[in-house]
């Protein structure tokens, strides 16, 4: 199953389990983007360099069909793609939420649009949910999994409607804004 597969990129999880549609499983946690350095001769590595923060993966046996998430640096998507592109096909439904751009745009990878929506500050599962005009009432009594499936089952109808732009040209476009956390210090 590829959701096995990508287990070894797990970091800070906060849950992976399959959905009551049989063949379905979701994750919620962190991805690894870039691996830390081998600490020890055990092959242990240190922290990872840079993750994908609020990561939501859903799988339906072999097929990636949700891939979201927040990443500080539009600079760090040629390493997602470079782990994950090969699952993205037609259908794969792929929206990041980036810090370091002004404005939204989708770029095209194997036939799938990738999103990509400006946010300094934010929850991507709120953001998510504001998208596709669901809320708190819309989840009630479901499994964590069951709740990512609703989210993307919300999602297929979704049209964004960005401009449209090569990620290479994208990347010449980055701006300097830096992640804004707030909360309890």
């Amino acid at each position: 199953m590829l959701m096995d597969r990508y287990e070894s990129l797990f970091f800070n999880s906060n849950f992976k389990e399959a959905a009551s549609d049989a063949g379905w499983v979701a994750y919620r946690g962190e991805l690894v983007l870039k691996e830390g350095e081998v600490a020890d001769a055990q092959g242990r590595r240190k922290p990872p360099v840079e993750v994908m923060k609020q990561a939501i993966l859903l799988t339906a046996g072999d097929e990636l069909k949700l891939l979201s998430g927040s990443i500080d640096e539009l600079q760090y998507a040629p390493a997602l793609l470079e782990k994950y592109g090969p699952d993205i096909k037609p259908g794969t439904i792929v929206v990041l939420f980036t810090v370091n751009i002004d404005n939204p745009f989708i770029s095209t990878l194997n036939g799938a649009s990738l999103v990509f929506i400006p946010m300094v500050q934010g929850m991507v599962w709120n953001e998510l949910s504001d998208i596709v005009a669901l809320d708190k009432g819309d989840f009630k009594g479901m499994s964590a999994a069951d709740k990512v499936l609703t989210l993307y089952k919300a999602l297929v109808g979704n049209k964004f409607k960005y401009a449209e732009e090569a990620l290479d040209v994208a990347l010449t476009k980055t701006n300097a804004n830096k992640r804004e956390n707030h909360g309890a210090i």
